[in-house]
């Protein structure tokens, strides 16, 4: 069984996807200082999900060009919205079999790292990553806004029958 955890980061995702359902390729690529674009948001998040679950968890990185354009610290950039989705498709969706193998006792484990904070547990990652998609979703939403899209999602959408509480398993 899927640890609660990782269904709260499905829901923080497609909470995600669903508040930039309908953004143009023109208006995910228009960046209103000090935020960033979205298309750099949607990238952003597909290097944080890459650089826990595979290039800390399993040594690798199925799409290496996207900590060049959007990874931590990098120069401010206004990728392609379109590309950026392909790139967090492929990525989410190749984190899938590793997360589901996630238990409580896996989670409490440090993960490799580069040393800056200490090792964080994978546990603390998989919160940091849910947590990142609440900040990029508020953003998002307020660039939305200001941009003047209509109906604009609200948050947060149904989590009672997309991802609601059940009790940590037992391993």
């Amino acid at each position: 069984m899927t640890h609660p955890l990782v269904d709260q980061l499905g829901f923080a995702r497609s909470e995600f996807r669903r508040g930039l359902a309908g953004v143009s390729e023109e208006d995910g690529g228009r960046r209103l200082l000090p935020m960033n674009s979205i298309g750099w948001m949607v990238g952003h998040m597909a290097w944080h999900e890459q650089l826990v679950w595979f290039r800390r968890g399993q040594g690798n990185a199925p799409r290496p060009d996207i900590d060049r354009l959007v990874g931590n610290g990098r120069p401010a950039s206004t990728p392609s919205l379109a590309e950026m989705w392909a790139a967090w498709d492929e990525i989410t969706m190749a984190a899938a079999p590793f997360l589901e193998t996630l238990t409580v006792a896996s989670l409490g484990r440090p993960l490799p790292h580069d040393g800056r904070t200490g090792p964080p547990t994978a546990g603390s990652q998989l919160l940091r990553i849910t947590y990142h998609y609440w900040v990029h979703t508020g953003e998002a939403t307020a660039v939305r806004q200001i941009l003047g899209h209509a109906n604009v999602p609200e948050f947060v959408g149904n989590i009672d029958r997309h991802a609601p509480y059940r009790p940590e398993p037992i391993d």
